[in-house]
């Protein structure tokens, strides 16, 4: 019902960059965080990034710090994650998490493929 949308997932060479969007259902919750996580064809679920909905406050895995940024658009209740420098390693499902009405949501996730 409160199930958020992810977009912009691709093919990108590496050392390239794709931007992807969390697009939440309705007004995600105050005090809360979204967050992305990822699953690689071999690895598990992965943490990525979450980002403070009322702060702005972000946190990265070491995997991807300074390569990735995390912003939140509150108007538009969207949440986007930069990406840039990708490696083959970054090739994984990328999901996102929010929280509405005190219940967690999870997006179906968007597709990134990092290969030459």
């Amino acid at each position: 019902q409160f199930q958020p949308v992810e977009s912009g997932g691709g093919l990108v060479q590496p050392g390239g960059s794709l931007t992807l969007s969390c697009a939440a259902a309705t007004v995600i919750d105050g005090g809360t965080s979204v967050r992305w996580f990822r699953q690689g064809p071999s690895n598990g679920q992965e943490f990525v990034a979450l980002v403070d909905w009322n702060t702005g406050y972000s946190e990265y895995a070491d995997s991807v710090k300074g390569r990735f940024t995390v912003a939140r658009g509150i108007s538009t209740n969207t949440c986007t994650l930069q990406m840039t420098l990708l490696r083959p390693e970054d090739t994984a499902v990328y999901f996102c998490q929010n929280i509405i009405g005190g219940r967690p949501y999870w997006g179906q996730g968007t597709q990134v493929t990092v290969s030459s």
